[in-house]
């Protein structure tokens, strides 16, 4: 009998075992009988007596649920919930186990399957009284694990069973049995990752008022727990949930007496809480001495306490002065700290604080900045003797973890504050070389103090170190010996910093330091690492640019030794892995003070660098460029004739507009050579290289530094006097095509730059006036073109700039005459032309101008662009005389109801009042008073150009009167506040000092503006059709452009969140606001990523809305591009988003992301943005 039950057994495991196996298969298809006789033998199986067999049939519950039709998987569900409250253990255990494998096999609730809807539905009811009941522990387990699954995998679908789920999970806490509390913990933690806003605050609310009564020491750890737990699944939800401050202030007093370990979750809710309603942060108290060594648990204190500084100090930027004041001091303070793990925390939230104030460094540190009293980084230079004093003896310590939390502070503070260790180099010094002689240090700890002494000697003064070079070269010489890479490699760096210090080239009257004797050592350990071939690639690079270092500042000593270590930089040109930084040591090298022998290398350097010009290599190209260009400058008499064909020969391709930075090293190149080597020049009439100047000159990309390079490059070619190069052959190559008739130049730049060109040729040639009569004819003569008018008239302008054309008695009224040309562009062509003409003679002009402006209404707006002219090229003692009369003159004008020719005024009055800013700012100031709307305006727009990037006389002025300015955003008329609000953006963005200070009343009046008004929404009836105009767009979009400028230049003073609410609300608003909000949310996603975390499900929404929008089938094409640019904008947001640590846990861009993946367009744009963005970070690495 016994024999025949284990048989049976046998065959019951062999036939669940092929059942399994063909389960598996994707071929097998079950009519409705097959399915329920496989469903019902299989759920009979989960109960029989043998363990393997149930093993078995568990595991075909897997792919059974993908194969039968939905009532038959309700069936199983219906008996495994069942089962699963039998009696029998071993029973409730595998239906369990069954339960646990449907779920994982349900479709995720992104797809919106509605099996899996209707499966959870029918499971969650049967858990909850499971859970309810608390009548078998080992029941009430097993269901809190299936609640857990569920909620983790399909928490979506459950949304309207939340608020029971929660009912039945809350009492559970309280449990008698830790491990019901634990499970219970798990699945909440599961719960807020999707439950509703209410369901959110129910729980919230709850785990509040319970830890308020504080019952016992258990049920406040277990809620405190909890607390971790949710912030660990949604912390960033829990940010957006405001409490009293005294509430989190008791939770966290509560854990540290509980002694709870505190995630960093939890300590961003409390710091969020805490500094949200500005409460000072948590500090540090207590000292070593209060503690013995047998019961300290103190240390978990103070650890907590640094973790929840750290979490304040990363996400509050505009509490930074409150920061230096009560929380550096408390840090600085624990740098003694003795228990390790603790003191790392602690110079971990000190670098966290550091790291806050460095994207403030660049306007803080300006010569502009006009801020007053303490800022940030003023506080932290006065507490640097402090953080010194704190450090320098622990960098000394046995702990290798402490020295390099020391290495790196150091680093960071000189990289935020340059220049800030000056004083305290002599205590520093020694604590770098204990750490790089020590035979016990780490091979990272090496590496961090050679990097921290790279960062020092970088943004110090030489003088600093002189003292101290002795004791420095020798261990940095040993480390360029170690025989790990990546200590050489830095090493080497190292020296060659070291190298600048000991002999600064740059500063030659202060050079008494004599560098002799650690040339030697310098020199032999650098030599055998640029010998070696066999060593890692960035070692190779390392000692060929130290050995170019050795060579620029102390080649003059090194004797014999110099032509045999040129012949191997020789060598290494000819590498394709390194000459590129052969390349930048040679330029080095060649542009030293003292003059290099470089001729044992130079007949066969040449050719090679000529070769590198057809490379595809862009970064190679410039570097050759520069170069060949200071090796002809200062070799002039070693260079031949054939290393200069070889050169020339490569150079037609690289100019083209299709790459102007290369173009300019090409043209600032040919300059060079007519200037030193004239002769050469000769051959480039005959080939590509002039033809190809010529074609850039008409190119409207030619402008900047290309232009000016090119118009050095004419005046340099003309004075060498070769000949078919001289000034008429010149003239007729530029304005040929123009007179010739034979193709119009398609672009109105091309005229300015030929324009500019003759003129440089005109002032560089004794007889070039003489073709300004020419000019003259051209633009009386009646059948000129248009084209040929456009060109003579800015060739005069050009050429009038810098030469008197006074003695021209026609020429007045030639360009008064063509004010009235029937085109457009000659007229304003005329216009520019006579102000830049009267900037070479004033007396005679300028009065001339002034009159034809009172005289002349119907001419007055070209001629107001003329006065322009004349103020804004001008020189300011010139001008002075004029000042008065001009300016009465424009005041008669800034009332104009013609907007275009109000703005010509207000920049004329912004640019004449940087003139005499203590007489005239003043009285700009007065007409905010005027009644005419069209005056204030004016004011406030002439105010916008007198700010600009760079240092000014005006600057201390307008700073205390610029807020008066400002105050024009309560301005009643609409025009007034939107230029108002470009004037804010225009000192923003050029001289933020100037608004700081006024943010706090300034922010209301700007966000107030990017409200849809609808008062402003009209309709306009055209013929049949109704157009509706919003006439506050132009307002909010000013407003907006206003907060991404804040961005940039304010971020430490904007309340983030309170920004956040404004950018929610642009997502939503017209075209041209979105375009400008999808920029802002990828750059917060950068700057405060933990900020637009806690907003994130408030801002897929609108993102979402936006990808999904249609464009109606009967649109025009301009529709269905706009709808395509957007919905690429709003995917560049998203792609931004995700790069937020932890953003793909919210439950709303998880489901956004499978919304995109399911979509072919979606995921198509999605793909390509990606891909950009890759490209882009790979293309920033490029050590161009």
């Amino acid at each position: 009998m016994l024999q025949n039950r284990h048989k049976k057994a046998r065959l019951l495991f062999m036939a669940t075992n092929d059942l399994m196996s063909e389960l598996q298969k994707d071929s097998i298809k079950l009519d409705d009988d097959s399915e329920r006789k496989v469903v019902k033998m299989i759920l009979k199986l989960l109960e029989d007596k043998n363990g393997e067999v149930q093993n078995l049939a568990v595991k075909c519950l897997g792919p059974l649920v993908s194969k039968v039709k939905e009532y038959q998987v309700e069936t199983i569900v219906d008996t495994l919930c069942t089962n699963m409250l039998a009696d029998k253990e071993q029973l409730r255990d595998i239906s369990s186990i069954g339960l646990k494998t449907v779920i994982g096999e349900l479709p995720p609730a992104s797809s919106g399957s509605a099996l899996a809807a209707s499966v959870c539905k029918k499971i969650t009811g049967r858990l909850t009284s499971a859970i309810a009941k608390q009548e078998d522990v080992s029941v009430q387990l097993e269901a809190l694990d299936i609640m857990a699954d569920m909620l983790c995998r399909l928490g979506g679908l459950l949304v309207n069973f939340h608020p029971s789920i929660l009912s039945c999970l809350l009492p559970q806490l309280t449990s008698p049995r830790l491990a019901v509390r634990k499970r219970t913990i798990i699945a909440l933690g599961h719960l807020v990752m999707s439950c509703g806003n209410l369901v959110f605050v129910d729980l919230i609310e709850h785990l509040l008022s319970e830890l308020s009564r504080n019952d016992s020491m258990s049920t406040t750890r277990t809620y405190i727990q909890c607390i971790a737990a949710i912030s660990r699944q949604a912390g960033h939800r829990i940010g957006e949930f405001h409490r009293d401050t005294q509430t989190w202030y008791f939770i966290y007093k509560m854990a540290l007496d509980n002694e709870c370990f505190l995630e960093p979750g939890v300590l961003l809710v409390l710091s969020t809480s805490l500094t949200s309603h500005h409460h000072h942060p948590l500090t540090f108290t207590g000292s070593d001495d209060e503690y013995s060594d047998d019961d300290d648990m103190s240390w978990k204190v103070r650890r907590a306490a640094a973790k929840c500084l750290d979490a304040v100090v990363s996400t509050r930027h505009e509490m930074l002065p409150e920061f230096y004041r009560t929380v550096s001091p408390a840090l600085i303070a624990r740098f003694k700290e003795r228990e390790e793990n603790v003191k790392a925390d602690v110079f971990h939230a000190y670098l966290s604080l550091l790291k806050q104030t460095r994207p403030a460094q660049s306007w803080l540190c300006d010569p502009d900045a006009m801020e007053q009293g303490e800022t940030p980084l003023t506080m932290l230079q006065n507490q640097v003797p402090m953080i010194v004093k704190a450090l320098h003896k622990q960098m000394k310590e046995k702990s290798v973890k402490t020295r390099q939390c020391c290495f790196n502070m150091l680093t960071e503070l000189v990289n935020v504050l340059p220049g800030a260790l000056t004083l305290h180099i002599p205590v520093l010094v020694p604590g770098i070389i204990f750490s790089l002689n020590d035979k016990s240090s780490s091979s990272n700890l090496k590496i961090d103090a050679l990097s921290c002494l790279y960062v020092v000697l970088c943004n110090h003064q030489p003088q600093v170190f002189h003292p101290h070079v002795q004791a420095l070269v020798p261990p940095v010489v040993a480390c360029v010996g170690d025989p790990f890479y990546k200590i050489t490699s830095e090493a080497l760096l190292v020296s060659q910093q070291l190298v600048k210090v000991i002999r600064p080239l740059d500063q030659p009257e202060r050079d008494t330091f004599d560098a002799s004797p650690y040339i030697t050592d310098l020199f032999t350990c650098t030599i055998k690492r640029l010998k070696a071939a066999d060593i890692d690639q960035e070692v190779k690079e390392r000692a060929i640019s130290c050995m170019g270092q050795i060579i620029c500042n102390l080649g003059d000593s090194l004797g014999d030794d110099l032509p045999g270590t040129l012949h191997i930089f020789l060598e290494r040109l000819k590498n394709e892995i390194t000459r590129l930084t052969t390349v930048k040591a040679l330029t080095l090298i060649a542009g030293s003070t003292l003059k290099i022998d470089l001729r044992p290398i130079l007949d066969e350097a040449v050719p090679i660098l000529a070769s590198f010009l057809r490379k595809n290599q862009r970064a190679l190209k410039l570097s050759t460029l520069a170069a060949l260009d200071i090796l002809v400058k200062n070799y002039s008499d070693s260079v031949t004739p054939a290393m200069i064909d070889a050169v020339l020969a490569e150079l037609p391709p690289l100019i083209s507009e299709s790459d102007m930075h290369v173009s300019q090293m090409v043209i600032s190149f040919l300059t060079t050579l007519a200037r030193v080597h004239p002769l050469s020049l000769a051959k480039i009439g005959g080939s590509s290289i002039l033809s190809e100047l010529i074609s850039l000159v008409r190119s409207p990309l030619l402008q900047g530094g290309a232009l000016s390079a090119m118009l050095e490059f004419f005046q340099a070619l003309v004075g060498t006097g070769t000949s078919s190069l001289g000034y008429m052959d010149l003239l007729r190559m530029l304005t040929g095509p123009v007179y010739a008739q034979s193709a119009a130049l398609t672009h109105k730049q091309s005229y300015y730059s030929i324009a500019k060109c003759v003129a440089a040729l005109t002032r560089a040639c004794p007889d070039g006036p003489a073709v300004v009569g020419q000019f003259i004819q051209d633009v009386k003569n009646s059948r000129s073109t248009d084209s040929i008018r456009l060109l003579a008239l800015l060739s005069l302008g050009e050429v009038g700039h810098h030469v008197d054309l006074s003695g021209q008695p026609e020429l007045k009224t030639v360009i008064l005459d063509a004010f009235s040309s029937s085109s457009e562009e000659v007229k304003s062509a005329a216009s520019y032309a006579l102000g830049s003409i009267a900037v070479g003679n004033l007396p005679e002009y300028l009065p001339f101008v002034l009159g034809e402006i009172s005289g002349q209404p119907k001419r007055q707006y070209l001629l107001l662009h003329s006065l322009k002219e004349i103020i804004s090229s001008a020189s300011v003692t010139g001008l002075k005389p004029y000042v008065e009369g001009v300016w009465t003159l424009l005041l008669k004008h800034c009332e104009c109801a013609e907007e275009g020719t109000r703005n010509v005024v207000a920049e004329c009055l912004g640019k004449l009042t940087l003139i005499d800013p203590e007489t005239l700012l003043p009285r700009l100031k007065g007409y905010l008073l005027s009644g005419s709307s069209y005056a204030r305006s004016s004011v406030v727009t002439a105010v916008k150009f007198t700010i600009s990037d760079h240092p000014q006389t005006i600057d201390p002025l307008l700073k205390n009167c610029i807020g008066d300015f400002l105050k024009t955003l309560e301005d009643p008329d609409l025009n007034v506040r939107r230029v108002a609000l470009v004037t804010f953006n225009s000192a923003a963005h050029n001289k933020p000092s100037l608004i700081r200070d006024l943010l706090d009343t300034v922010l209301p009046h700007l966000y107030n503006e990017t409200k849809v008004r609808k008062e402003l929404i009209r309709e306009v009836e055209m013929g049949p059709f109704k157009h509706t105009v919003d006439d506050g767009l132009d307002i909010r979009k000013a407003a907006f452009e206003c907060m991404y400028t804040l961005l940039d230049s304010c971020l430490d003073r904007l309340d983030i969140f309170e920004f956040l609410n404004h950018v929610e609300d642009g997502l939503k608003d017209h075209y041209d606001i979105k375009m400008l909000t999808f920029l802002m949310l990828a750059r917060l996603s950068t700057l405060c990523p933990s900020a637009v975390l806690q907003r994130l499900d408030r801002l897929v929404e609108p993102l979402r809305a936006t990808c999904t929008t249609k464009v109606k089938a009967n649109s025009v094409k301009q529709e269905f591009e706009k709808q395509d640019e957007l919905k690429r904008s709003a995917m560049r947001a998203v792609v931004a988003l995700l790069t937020i640590p932890e953003a793909e846990k919210s439950p709303l861009m998880s489901e956004f992301q499978s919304q995109i993946s399911s979509n072919p367009e979606l995921a198509a744009i999605f793909e390509s943005i990606q891909r950009d963005s890759s490209s882009a970070n790979m293309e920033s690495m490029d050590t161009s």
